[in-house]
């Protein structure tokens, strides 16, 4: 049986989860609409694929403006973040037990970014 799943809100949200691994949608949201924060998973890697829309990823000391349909792997341990426009939706996979256990995160102040 096929399970078919929609994201239409803002942020992100875990669309399917299967053995290891699962895979989540991710919408324009206050805390996707600029970068005032990074994050690492210490345990994964974790793969976007920007579906439509406009993306800047960012990680470390580099960014990389996005195109539709191309993968992009963030390293574990890489600290990284994601900003997208307002029509974006973003596919976003990574370990199953990818969690806030598991997951360092930074905040900036506005002096820093």
């Amino acid at each position: 049986m096929i399970k078919v799943g929609f994201h239409k809100d803002a942020g992100f949200k875990v669309m399917a989860e299967s053995g290891e691994w699962k895979v989540g949608m991710l919408r324009y949201s206050e805390r996707f609409s600029r970068f005032a924060e990074m994050e690492r998973h210490l345990l994964s890697d974790e793969v976007f694929v920007l579906v439509s829309g406009r993306a800047t990823l960012y990680a470390e000391k580099e960014s990389i403006e996005m195109s539709v349909g191309a993968v992009y792997t963030v390293p574990a341990s890489v600290w990284h973040h994601i900003v997208v426009s307002e029509d974006a939706n973003v596919i976003v996979v990574e370990n199953r037990n990818t969690s806030i256990e598991n997951t360092e995160k930074k905040y900036f102040e506005q002096e820093e970014r």
